[in-house]
């Protein structure tokens, strides 16, 4: 089994766990973890590091472009 390695890092357990959807729905496995004082900690096998960073990347670059009502 790869190690996990961090991705991301989540102010609350609303945005982690959209963050594990985003993964999921991308193919890739995830686990949470609590950082001191600084929310939690996203991780995922670190074979799978770069796909992640992509999808992530991908989710803030389409929050970015909501259009304004």
């Amino acid at each position: 089994m790869s190690a996990m390695v961090q991705v991301a890092i989540a102010g609350d357990v609303t945005e982690a766990e959209e963050i594990q959807e985003l993964l999921r729905v991308a193919g890739i496995e995830s686990e949470l973890t609590t950082l001191d004082d600084e929310g939690l900690g996203v991780l995922v096998p670190e074979d799978k590091v770069e796909v992640s960073q992509d999808a992530i990347e991908a989710l803030t670059e389409d929050d970015a472009v909501i259009p304004d009502s």
